[in-house]
């Protein structure tokens, strides 16, 4: 597996060893981690700190050039909310473990420009079949449900 994706999953989890909901993200560029981060919402009290804007904070601020020559790893196919600051930032492109458990909006990326590239890890769908399960009330208000 590639170690940046395993960031990701590392990262999602020590959120979901915090307690919060199972996902990470990691921002890479030429080869360099600029940020990385989990969803925080519960353990922070946030109604944005979803695992790519964690990683994206924590990246702090950048050069328009150098988010579009970024690839932001994920462990779960983006939400609007994640995916309109990828197409703000202009990241050009992100690697998704799995989209079983979730389905974001990867149309709407793709036709904004983003590469998409969907890896199917079977341990991220477990992850997150194991929480939504057992946090069915959670998960609903994390995806605004």
């Amino acid at each position: 597996m590639d170690k940046y994706m395993q960031m990701a999953i590392d990262e999602a989890k020590q959120g979901l060893e915090e307690g919060g909901i199972p996902i990470g993200s990691v921002l890479v560029h030429k080869g360099e981690v600029l940020g990385r981060g989990h969803n925080r919402r519960i353990q922070k009290g946030s109604c944005v700190l979803h695992g790519e804007m964690d990683a994206l904070e924590n990246a702090g601020r950048l050069s328009g050039d150098v988010y579009k020559n970024s690839v932001l790893y994920t462990t779960l196919s983006p939400c609007a909310m994640c995916s309109g600051a990828i197409v703000l930032y202009g990241i050009g492109k992100v690697v998704i473990a799995e989209n079983q458990t979730f389905m974001g909006e990867e149309e709407w990326l793709m036709s904004r420009g983003v590469k998409l590239e969907v890896i199917h890890n079977q341990e991220c769908v477990s992850l997150m079949e194991n929480f939504i399960k057992e946090n069915p009330k959670l998960w609903n208000e994390d995806i605004g449900v």
